[in-house]
């Protein structure tokens, strides 16, 4: 061993990202693989966007606004809070480690539902917190175990809404519950990478009917999904000022490039909304067909509120995955609880759904 790095990351879990539609062409002797293991947006970027981009590609020997002052203004008037209330970075995952860098001692307590995101146990081992994990029931949040598990130690809750893997969504009451539970000086993270996907009336925009009564709440948002823009890497948070201050002290230079900066504005423009509520409905459209058409093959499907589908089918998590990988569809497992699948094309579904089949019961 070259050094001595930390304890804390000589035994830290690793996230896993999805496999590449290579490595199954690769390891199967595959023609043509279908990567619907990491819930990217498999359209093409928006058309306007796509032109924004190419252009501001122009400037890439310059460095980028370290504050993005331009994408906080227009976040800050879409969602109608100060420009003091907005941060911006590298997608929502990375203002959320942002906020461990920020908030998180060692032996500090971050409250999470599990299972959930990968990434929070990761970012608890590399700060030194206890995580301290609450199980789903029916593959969703038990926010009344949350608010149980908050003791004097804990400094972050932390809520991916619609949940990743299961496509789970807490409502506004149960949030607003919650919040009037847990302390004031506790961070709740409510981080909805997904909420463009989200048709649940009982879900509403959190930005204005939780924040204006919690000022301890913070809502993560990404570029990444719905917009199409997971290769540059580009997110933002909306919250109290002394929130984000601190979010803002802790930030690498220059973390988001300017290329992401100037797509994040393309995406706000009026041209682009109408552009991306296209691409949403039809996402949505594949997500009841398919979501439809799983159930009619006796398959177990956890109702979606996002772009991706989880079967939770147990043990036979890695089979399906193999099997599935084998025909050239890579999808997410997790091993001994379910499989996560991505929503592709019609065309893509169409060949995930043929490669299914019928549902074989247990036993």
């Amino acid at each position: 061993m070259i050094g001595r790095p930390r304890a804390a990351v000589e035994g830290l879990p690793q996230y896993k990202p999805g496999r590449s539609a290579a490595q199954a062409e690769a390891e199967h002797n595959l023609v043509e693989a279908i990567k619907l293991a990491s819930n990217e947006n498999a359209n093409d970027p928006l058309p306007s966007v796509a032109k924004a981009v190419s252009e501001a590609a122009l400037g890439m020997n310059r460095y980028p606004d370290h504050r993005c002052m331009e994408v906080r203004e227009a976040l800050a008037d879409r969602h109608g809070v100060g420009l003091d209330e907005v941060t911006v970075g590298s997608g929502s995952v990375g203002v959320l480690q942002q906020l461990f860098a920020a908030y998180i001692d060692p032996g500090d307590e971050v409250v999470y539902p599990w299972r959930s995101f990968e990434v929070h146990p990761v970012f608890c081992a590399i700060s030194g917190a206890q995580a301290m994990t609450v199980p789903l029931v029916d593959h969703a949040f038990d926010l009344d175990g949350v608010a149980v598990a908050v003791t004097d130690r804990t400094k972050l809750v932390v809520l991916s809404t619609p949940n990743n893997p299961t496509g789970t969504v807490c409502s506004t009451a149960e949030l607003q519950r919650l919040l009037a539970a847990v302390p004031p000086d506790v961070i709740v993270v409510i981080d909805e990478a997904y909420r463009e996907f989200v048709t649940d009336p009982a879900v509403a925009d959190p930005i204005q009917t939780v924040l204006p009564d919690h000022p301890n709440a913070l809502v993560l948002r990404t570029f990444s999904k719905a917009y199409g823009l997971a290769n540059l890497r580009v997110g933002y948070g909306v919250g109290h000022p002394d929130v984000i201050g601190a979010l803002d002290k802790v930030a690498l230079p220059f973390i988001v490039s300017g290329i992401a900066q100037v797509a994040a504005l393309a995406s706000l423009e009026p041209q682009a909304g109408t552009e991306l509520e296209e691409r949403v409905a039809g996402i949505l459209a594949e997500r009841d067909r398919v979501s439809a058409a799983m159930s009619d093959l006796g398959w177990p499907v956890v109702p979606s509120q996002a772009n991706f589908v989880y079967l939770p089918v147990g043990d036979g998590a890695m089979e399906l995955f193999v099997r599935l990988e084998k025909q050239g569809l890579v999808t997410r497992p997790f091993e001994g609880e379910g499989v996560r699948i991505s929503l592709g094309t019609p065309t893509q579904n169409d060949r995930l759904l043929a490669a299914l089949g019928p549902f074989d019961q247990p036993g």
